[in-house]
């Protein structure tokens, strides 16, 4: 059945549906971004709150800026808002859901101004994001906004009608200080450390340049929550909308697939109130970066401990990789003994029983996540995500050895070429000046860890130098597999 708000109450009795008069629920956050991982996480958290007959005056309108985003206003127009999150869990059964939440969807290409009204409405108090890093707009080698992105300066130019997020929003924060109301919370859910932090300074960034008495205004009156978000959500694949249509009878033409585990922490910063997030599971608290360093150190660094062993390995799909107890053992040991001693006490959370979950989360074999995308954007990730800890415990003279070998692996697969001799898609911004490197190291065996616009003066330490180079050379003599063994061994010894 073609699924849509008249074909709910027909429905399998296994497919929960939203409980709740949709037409009574009002908008209160515009959110930027709905793609899966919105769709898996806040919206679904919104539409537990309405299960529960709480939030109704928080609908979500979801807003496209990219032309890309056309898609996503047919599939959910076409499904009065209505779409399927099907939760897979590691023995094959699925939690599905429709959720109903999204009340609203406008595509700012077509129509612009009603963007900007929707957010200049008063009873819009949040305006939400899933924009990516690379939504933000901030240059790679310095991390400041980018004001010669064409769309900006299009944006800037007196007169000119906003086609970036940045002048939507800034354009209806405008129009609501002409109007004496108080300025929406801006609550970025993208995966990035210190995620309001980073809004703040962009979109300060930007409103500088566009109008300096509004920026001002906004450095009073507009809030920037962190966050920390969760939940792995793969691209949707035509095999979950084939098996939602025989397995459960429902027709979507675009739903999300996720694992069960969700999580999300909230910094309390919200001048117009907020719903109720804690009363489904949300974690909201004061100080979000014990969270956000638990997770990048454990779960992200942990990712990248996988990928490039495993890739190298000949696995392409992250639970098998995570199922073989040689790989499970390797970071459950980088978790304890390098990770771990680096992270403040994380209120709440029990981190024996987090680490192993995240052992269990990799091995789902209904995600089907593939080690492909773990290594993409290494440049990227490894610096924010491992050279903390190694730096940490270098200072304070503790275990490298396995943060030194997971670096070791991303320099051997990023020569391009496995074990096999096959080529490795090598897929990172750096790509045309890291495969080069790589590949030279096996007469320079410190290449790679000189590149300082990656990792500063690492390749300074001899200790960690002298780890590196170990890891580098059972690669390149024995592979990956023979490496973690030997690694295993001087651990356990």
């Amino acid at each position: 059945m073609q699924l849509s708000a008249q074909a709910l109450p027909h429905l399998d009795d296994t497919v929960q549906v939203p409980n709740y008069d949709r037409d009574d629920i009002t908008v209160g956050t515009v959110h930027f971004g709905v793609g899966g991982f919105h769709r898996a996480h806040q919206a679904m958290y919104v539409d537990r709150l309405l299960r529960r007959g709480q939030a109704r005056d928080w609908g979500i309108c979801g807003v496209g800026v990219l032309p890309g985003d056309r898609r996503m206003k047919d599939v959910l127009d076409a499904q009065d808002g209505l779409y399927t999150l099907a939760l897979r869990h590691a023995d094959g059964t699925w939690d599905v859901s429709v959720i109903g939440s999204i009340v609203d969807y406008l595509l700012a290409p077509d129509d612009p101004e009603a963007v900007i009204e929707k957010i200049a409405a008063e009873t819009t108090r949040i305006v939400s994001l899933t924009i990516t890093e690379g939504g933000y707009n901030f240059t790679h080698d310095t991390g400041e906004f980018d004001a010669e992105n064409p769309d900006v300066v299009h944006d800037l130019t007196d007169g000119a009608v906003p086609r970036t997020t940045f002048g939507l929003v800034v354009e209806a924060l405008s129009r609501r200080r002409a109007r004496g109301l108080p300025s929406p919370t801006v609550m970025s859910c993208d995966n990035i450390q210190g995620n309001g932090d980073v809004a703040r300074r962009m979109f300060l960034a930007y409103a500088e340049l566009k109008d300096p008495d509004l920026a001002e205004w906004m450095r009073a009156e507009t809030s920037f929550p962190n966050s920390m978000v969760d939940r792995i959500t793969p691209v949707t694949t035509p095999q979950v909308t084939d098996a939602l249509s025989s397995r459960f009878g429902v027709d979507d033409r675009w739903p999300v697939a996720a694992e069960p585990f969700t999580s999300w922490v909230l910094e309390d910063a919200f001048p117009l109130g907020r719903p109720a997030f804690e009363d489904v599971g949300v974690q909201v608290v004061d100080d979000v970066e014990p969270y956000e360093l638990m997770k990048l150190r454990l779960l992200n660094a942990s990712h990248q401990g996988l990928c490039y062993f495993g890739y190298l390995s000949g696995y392409r799909l992250v639970h098998d990789v995570a199922q073989d107890p040689l790989f499970a053992d390797f970071l459950l040991a980088y978790m304890d003994d390098e990770a771990t001693p680096t992270l403040a006490p994380v209120p709440g959370v029990d981190l024996d029983e987090y680490k192993r979950t995240l052992i269990e989360r990799f091995s789902n074999p209904e995600i089907r996540d593939t080690v492909a995308r773990l290594c993409a954007e290494s440049s990227d990730r490894i610096p924010k995500w491992l050279l903390p800890v190694i730096r940490e415990n270098l200072i304070a003279d503790r275990p490298v050895r396995l943060s030194a070998a997971i670096v070791a692996s991303w320099a051997r697969y990023a020569e391009g070429v496995d074990e096999d001799g096959d080529t490795i898609n090598v897929v990172d911004q750096l790509k045309d000046s890291l495969v080069p490197i790589a590949r030279s190291q096996r007469e320079n065996r410190t290449a790679f860890i000189e590149n300082r616009s990656v990792f500063g003066d690492l390749a300074d330490n001899p200790r960690f130098v002298t780890a590196y180079l170990w890891a580098l050379d059972s690669l390149h003599a024995a592979g990956a597999r023979k490496t973690l063994e030997a690694l295993r061994e001087k651990v356990q010894s």
